[in-house]
């Protein structure tokens, strides 16, 4: 049945409210004022009894909704490492809805099947990746991490003779996991979703930086075992010792597994070449390509080195579900039956930018760090990491001023960073991710603190 009218309507007319809120991103205040919180009421009504009029909910959407919305997708937010969209990964997006295909299955969508085989080498290309690595698109990095730790999970225990989907972990073989003190807190959740722990960790010191230390790592774990290196601390934006830590993989037959939501980004940026060395030897990588590939949420990408252990985990057959002898099914990837096609935006990023394009955010989100953190010396702040990448972590002279200052900040609507705590005291993370992020997001995020600390 062709669209009709109503339809055709409805879709233009969203296409035109997406295309006017987009527009006044630089207008608009990074966070919502009181007034716009106050209109979400708005929403708050009975369940409807009958169908109502499709165009009034969406202008309510929008009307109600649009105000009250954080504009992450605009240059000045630079709160928890949160990438923007850009255009062409949100078209294709739109376009992705449309389709609505379910991409578990060829079958059920070849071309979805089709544009995951080539992202697969586009990503591996990109990232210098082993040859033969398998991809996967999940929600997020959280999700990546609990991919891969669920398959290196039971290789390892296959190689101490247990067959974890077989006979689960009841009486299963200890297994060492060995983590630095400043994991992220999804790859320690994701620890304990897969059994293996949050809390009988082996962890390992830190340096000032947060990176693992490499002389602490245990001599006396045997293996098989698991180890959790990361590429871009959430602070400091640090990277593990990679060489270190995969020589003492292999000297233990452990898997590797790196948390890089955001760092893994820099394998695109030869210039990051030193940041990066040997972590392309690990077993296992998670990402999120809604961070510095700047495509919509939710889209997590999980790699492995190990493809036939890594669909050995999740693979799921049934007699209704019709199998590829040619192409990869899906469904034997991911914990997910049903899943929409994530890997759309990726490749329209990839194919628009190409690898020229992608090296470029890396490189200018990483200058806009440098030139924020000069400048926020230059106000009084300490800066308390070695600016290595788009992350900069500082602080005024006590916690009070710290916080008070970024509260006023965040308030005023200028710009949004984010709260942490830094060797027991508070700091603050500004976070570059966006490729919408100019010199003047940078200019007017500096003049935004020098006139709280002027009213001071």
């Amino acid at each position: 049945m062709a669209i009709d009218a109503e339809a055709d309507r409805l879709l233009a007319d969203a296409a035109d409210r997406a295309r006017r809120y987009l527009a006044g991103l630089d207008d608009r205040a990074v966070v919502p004022d009181r007034a716009a919180l106050s209109a979400l009421a708005s929403f708050d009504e009975p369940l409807p009894e009958s169908p109502g009029d499709p165009a009034a909910t969406l202008a309510l959407l929008d009307e109600a909704g649009s105000p009250a919305t954080v504009t992450s997708a605009g240059g000045r937010y630079f709160g928890f490492v949160t990438g923007g969209s850009w255009p062409v990964a949100v078209a294709a997006n739109w376009l992705a809805a449309a389709w609505d295909q379910n991409a578990a299955l060829p079958v059920m969508s070849p071309v979805a099947a089709r544009l995951h085989e080539v992202v697969t080498r586009w990503l591996a290309d990109l990232l210098g990746l082993p040859a033969g690595t398998a991809v996967v698109f999940v929600t997020g990095s959280a999700m990546a991490n609990t991919a891969a730790l669920t398959t290196a999970r039971d290789q390892q225990l296959a190689r101490a003779g247990w067959d974890v989907q077989a006979n689960g972990l009841f009486g299963a073989p200890e297994l060492p996991v060995v983590i630095g003190e400043n994991a992220h807190t999804t790859l320690v959740r994701a620890l304990g979703v897969v059994g293996l722990g949050r809390e009988r960790v082996i962890r390992i010191p830190v340096d000032d930086q947060g990176r693992i230390r490499a002389d602490r790592l245990p001599k006396d774990v045997a293996g098989p075992a698991v180890i959790c290196a990361q590429a871009g601390e959430v602070n400091t934006g640090a990277f593990d010792p990679f060489p270190a830590m995969v020589s003492w993989a292999r000297e233990r037959d452990a898997w590797l597994h790196v948390d890089g939501a955001f760092g893994l980004w820099a394998l695109a940026d030869p210039s990051r070449a030193h940041l990066t060395a040997g972590l392309a030897g690990a077993d296992s990588w998670a990402a999120d390509a809604h961070k510095w590939l700047n495509v919509p949420y939710d889209s997590g990408v999980a790699f492995t080195a190990h493809p036939e252990t890594h669909r050995a985990t999740f693979a799921a057959r049934a007699a209704y579900l019709t199998a590829s002898t040619h192409t990869r099914d899906n469904v034997d990837w991911v914990p997910e039956h049903s899943r929409r096609a994530r890997g759309f935006p990726v490749y329209a990023a990839i194919r628009s930018l190409g690898r020229d394009g992608i090296r470029d955010i890396v490189e200018r989100c990483c200058d806009h760090a440098q030139a924020f953190a000069v400048g926020i010396r230059e106000l009084g702040a300490e800066v308390l990491n070695d600016v290595v990448l788009n992350q900069v972590l500082f602080r005024f002279a006590t916690d009070d001023e710290t916080n008070t200052i970024l509260a006023s900040v965040q308030q005023s609507g200028e710009a949004f960073m984010s709260g942490t705590t830094w060797d027991g005291r508070a700091a603050i993370r500004f976070s570059v991710s966006n490729w919408q992020t100019t010199d003047d997001d940078v200019r007017r995020t500096l003049a935004a603190y020098a006139g709280q600390l002027a009213a001071r």
